[in-house]
């Protein structure tokens, strides 16, 4: 019953096995090598964008870092959600990797609405030479409190943000998640919505470490490859990298893993029932729920894992309740999540 991050599963057969096809024999390095250029083509295809530029990179801090520091000047800022992954759990590294590029909060939840986008820009960039300019609008999808983004809500940001002349960057670490609630193609959920760069996630679904960085506007190419040499996240062994990317798309691996854990989330809620108040709308793969005390002690004692957001489990009465996440992935069974519901029902 392992709840607490779609970060700690295995990796499928399929992804190891193209690992193993791909040890063989002497190929080009840094990304010269034939699966990557396939890869590369496979992912334009995917995308239904010919002419976008295509690059793998191992970690998700390193493909929103490295894209963000592509779309903006050290004296710009980038407009998130207060809940943004590249505010709350990045060190710092959009900073970093941008050089010095400042995030602007857009106050609300961690769903932003383009009217809060909108007020958010217009207070920025006001104070010429003085104050940070206006540099990218950065959208998580899902959100960190495992919420989506509807199209149209993607739409109407993305307007507020060719309006001001902005780009659009997507954090897509649970992007195929998000494309299966949706229902909706991969085209749909970026450059058709507006989307400039787009991160199509593949750690937490499963890959051992890989994401793909789609750029919509290839002039932007030559200076994220700059950007990546110079952040030392260029492999050399770069087939390693375009193996995983390569299962991940056979058969559409990617939406069945995905499938999978949306599957798992949707009966975690209906087993949750009357049991639990579900805090997020949770058609992607993750569930905020509260639970007791006492129902939290029973589950730790039976071996579930789960992250506990709010409260002490240790301190106050059996009745208080405490805030958890608990985030599906591609790998839980029905049988996990039947025995963690029953658990909680028994209380």
């Amino acid at each position: 019953m392992h709840f607490s991050s779609d970060n700690a599963g295995p990796v499928p057969q399929q992804v190891l096995d193209a690992l193993a096809r791909a040890n063989d024999g002497h190929v080009p390095g840094y990304g010269e090598d034939a699966l990557s250029h396939r890869v590369r083509d496979r992912l334009r295809e995917l995308f239904e964008a010919p002419e976008a530029a295509v690059e793998l990179v191992a970690t998700g801090t390193a493909a929103n870092s490295l894209a963000l520091a592509s779309l903006v000047q050290p004296f710009d800022t980038v407009f998130c959600a207060p809940v943004a992954h590249i505010h709350e759990d990045e060190c710092n590294a959009p900073e970093f990797y941008t050089g010095g590029a400042k995030l602007t909060l857009v106050p609300g939840g961690d769903r932003m609405t383009p009217a809060a986008l909108e007020a958010a820009v217009a207070a920025e960039g006001t104070r010429g030479v003085h104050g940070a300019q206006r540099g990218a609008v950065s959208i998580t999808q899902i959100t960190e409190r495992g919420n989506l983004y509807d199209l149209d809500d993607l739409h109407a940001l993305t307007a507020v943000a060719r309006a001001a002349k902005l780009p659009v960057h997507l954090d897509g670490a649970r992007f195929a998640n998000a494309c299966v609630a949706l229902g909706c193609t991969p085209a749909e959920m970026t450059w058709k919505a507006g989307v400039d760069v787009a991160v199509f996630g593949g750690t937490k679904n499963g890959l051992m470490g890989v994401e793909a960085v789609i750029f919509f506007d290839p002039a932007r190419h030559w200076e994220f490859q700059l950007r990546r040499k110079r952040g030392g996240h260029l492999f050399s062994k770069f087939r390693y990298l375009a193996a995983q990317m390569d299962a991940y798309l056979s058969d559409d691996l990617w939406r069945d893993l995905a499938s999978r854990a949306n599957a798992r989330c949707a009966e975690l809620v209906a087993g949750l029932g009357k049991h639990a108040q579900v805090l997020n709308d949770a058609r992607g793969n993750i569930v905020f729920a509260t639970l007791p005390r006492a129902v939290h002690h029973r589950l730790r004692a039976e071996g579930a894992s789960y992250y506990v957001w709010q409260g002490d489990p240790d301190a106050g009465d059996d009745t208080g309740d405490l805030v958890v996440r608990l985030v599906c992935g591609w790998s839980l069974t029905e049988e996990d999540v039947a025995r963690f519901t029953a658990i909680v029902r028994a209380g």
